[in-house]
């Protein structure tokens, strides 16, 4: 089949449940490694527990547990979630087993062999209270680079710079909130200092790491490599150091061994062939933004140190903030996987956080309002709902049966945009790839609403059947490409259309004189999202009170007693509505208008102009000298669709003009902007044809 690929997410640590900033990574990995599977490479999606450290030790003590006991607990939970969220492992493992403890074991020992393991007496922070030594994660303080306040004894969150405990300003122990005292201990190091020159080769020779995440590591190999305190005094629950008894391996030495381990669980407990695979494959780790140090150098030069293949790509994501606050149980923006699967659809979040991720480590926010819109626009009403219509169409007409495809340029441009959307999931920007998805369910809409087929089958009923075929076409070709996304509701529609398990290979695959089975509605819109979330913020936000639409320009009339205003009809999709627009002055031949997909302020307050009904307003750009004024298009839209902002919720109240003039709506270069975020739909980000100018 070719080149063997490994793909792993970031270990979940097994203290706590996962929560929906954990499903943002496996959602992203579970889509990468089901869309390269269905495009038939040799694929493997390996992940484990990371069960190691004091914390486990500590919070099983708290507990009355063995910390076997403990970690035995969170894998059950932690496998069940991951499960509920669709997300497909080949191997699901843990850290504590004996595939890790021999691999990290002969990790050590290769390493050792090549003199780039020493040891030396270091000071550390030491509690007198609690009679023990504190690793960095149970010791907090002021930040010496940054000066922010309550960061860990490893890594600075707010700055991103590493040092070592005792180098925090006013330090404390987490555990009793005493200052520690300092401490001499004899430690186990790496040599990563002699790794500086390969690393930097590594970092620049690699074509796939994204820019921003080259940038920085490089900046910290110039600014020098300090060699790593890779082990821990006891009490810790890990792997002892051999030799040692009261030694043990540091967490962050043996859990990236669980990638290797997981392998082997796979392959059965063969070591020697997993180690064989793991070096003649290409390994690509997805990580959240927190970890780039330790996947990027320590574990890089660890595995060189060692004989162990490098990773051959290391994708880089941002965190998940919730109505724009950071996820935290004190904010009321923290939800487990577990919460949020009890109000939405697993699938549902599987679906917005893909819409949102590129290949880029940018911050997602998971807007309430943008959430629930998102979902009932794009995936019910466009994808799920063409679908049904589809297929049940065909149920009722024509017992189930196809015929033949009628339009097959229609069906050749969609496999041939399909095959933008193949290359859009290999290169980890999933939004364009859901947004295109979205174009091809719309060609499809468009193409079922234009043939008219509950008309068209009184008149023409073979034409009817041909065109249902294509329908059915499409609606194949659409769950194909929804399935690394949406695996679940694709399975539900392989069965009504009574067909194997589908690839992409089957993408260009004709379904003709074939029986369908019944159509099923799956997806429903979401009535009512019950999260219980504190006052946001975001309400305060101007723009958060706008309900934009799009809609179509159908008729463009003069008012009949005002030179400078024309009545503007409208299709909004699901309504027509007229409005008053003055723009007159402003173009020539007011009749280009017509056809054009412009945006409406929808839940502007109706007003009188002139004797003539206003049933909202038009957004137009006009350049900073006031001569040219040009209307706000959105061309790749559809009547009906949202216009948002990523992150602001969508009004739902009748607003008035002094609300609506509130906001600074503005083009810059082209774009259509309020407070430097461009103005989109699922399809398009907006711009417009003036270059700098407001909008009114």
């Amino acid at each position: 089949m070719g080149e063997k690929i490994l793909i792993t997410s970031a270990l979940p640590y097994a203290n706590g449940p996962l929560h929906i900033g954990h499903m943002v990574e496996y959602i992203q990995t579970d889509a990468y490694a089901r869309a390269l599977k269905m495009a038939g490479k040799e694929v493997l999606y390996l992940c484990a527990d990371d069960t190691h450290g004091t914390p486990i030790e500590v919070n099983a003590a708290k507990q009355n547990k063995t910390p076997e006991q403990f970690i035995k607990e969170w894998f059950k939970k932690h496998k069940t979630e991951l499960e509920s969220y669709f997300i497909e492992l080949d191997s699901f493992y843990t850290t504590h087993s004996k595939e890790s403890k021999y691999f990290t074991e002969l990790i050590f020992n290769r390493l050792k062999e090549k003199n780039l393991i020493y040891t030396k007496d270091i000071e550390l922070m030491y509690c007198e209270h609690d009679k023990r030594f504190l690793p960095d994660r149970f010791v907090k303080g002021t930040c010496p680079k940054c000066k922010v306040k309550d960061q860990y004894g490893d890594i600075c969150e707010s700055c991103g710079t590493t040092y070592n405990p005792v180098d925090l300003i006013d330090g404390y122990c987490v555990l009793c909130n005493n200052k520690p005292a300092k401490k001499k201990s004899n430690h186990y190091f790496f040599r990563l200092s002699k790794f500086s020159k390969k690393l930097d080769n590594y970092i620049k020779n690699n074509k796939k790491l994204q820019p921003e995440i080259k940038n920085q590591i490089l900046n910290w190999i110039k600014s020098g490599l300090n060699d790593w305190n890779i082990s821990r005094d006891s009490p810790y629950f890990g792997f002892n150091i051999p030799g040692e008894k009261d030694k043990y391996f540091y967490v962050w030495l043996d859990a990236p061994v669980g990638y290797i381990s997981s392998l082997a669980n796979y392959l059965k407990g063969d070591l020697a062939k997993a180690e064989k695979h793991w070096n003649e494959s290409k390994i690509t780790h997805v990580i959240g933004k927190d970890i780039i140090y330790f996947h990027l150098l320590f574990w890089p030069a660890v595995l060189m140190g060692s004989g162990f293949q490098t990773p051959d790509n290391v994708v880089v994501h941002g965190f998940l903030n919730v109505n724009k606050e950071k996820m935290s149980k004190s904010r009321g923006t923290f939800f487990t996987a577990e919460d949020f699967r009890k109000i939405a659809e697993p699938e549902f979040l599987r679906y917005y956080l893909t819409a949102n991720l590129t290949h880029s480590m940018t911050d997602i926010d998971l807007d309430v309002e943008n959430f629930k819109a998102r979902i009932n626009n794009e995936l019910v009403a466009n994808i799920a709902n063409f679908v049904y219509r589809t297929l049940s169409f065909t149920n009722k007409n024509f017992g189930s049966k196809l015929s033949e495809i009628k339009d097959k340029k229609l069906i050749e441009a969609i496999i041939k945009k399909s095959k933008e959307v193949i290359e859009a999931y290999t290169s980890f920007d999933y939004r364009k790839a859901v947004s295109l998805i979205l174009e091809i369910s719309s060609m499809g809409n468009k193409y079922f609403q234009d043939n008219e087929p509950w008309e068209l089958i009184k008149t023409d009923k073979e034409k009817t059947h041909r065109v249902l075929t294509d329908c059915v076409n499409i609606v194949k070709i659409l769950i194909i490409l929804v399935k690394p996304i949406l695996p679940k509701f694709s399975e539900e529609i392989e069965k009504q259309l009574k067909v194997k398990e589908q690839n992409f290979s089957d993408l260009d695959k004709k379904l003709e004189n074939h029986k369908i089975g019944e159509a099923k509605i799956i997806l429903k819109k979401i009535e009512e999202l019950k999260l219980d979330l504190p006052e946001k913020k975001i309400a305060e936000e101007p723009f958060a009170k706008l309900n934009l639409k799009v809609a179509k320009i159908v008729k463009v009339s003069n008012h009949s007693k005002a030179d400078k205003l024309l009545v503007v009809n409208i299709d909004m999709g699901s309504e027509k509505r007229q409005i008053v627009a003055g723009l007159k002055p402003y173009y020539e031949n007011p009749q280009v208008l017509v056809g054009k997909y412009i945006v409406v302020v929808s839940n502007l307050e109706h007003a009188n102009l002139r004797g003539e009904a206003s049933e909202g307003m038009m957004l137009a750009a006009e350049t900073k000298d006031g001569k040219i004024v040009r209307v706000v298009e959105a061309p790749k839209s559809k009547p009906g669709d949202q216009v948002y902002i990523d992150g602001i919720s969508i009004g739902k109240e009748t607003i008035n003009f002094d609300e609506f003039m509130k906001n600074k709506i503005y083009v810059e270069n082209n774009k259509v902007l309020s407070n430097g975020n461009q103005l989109q739909t699922a399809k398009e980000k907006l711009k417009s044809e003036i270059k700098e100018g407001k909008v009114r």
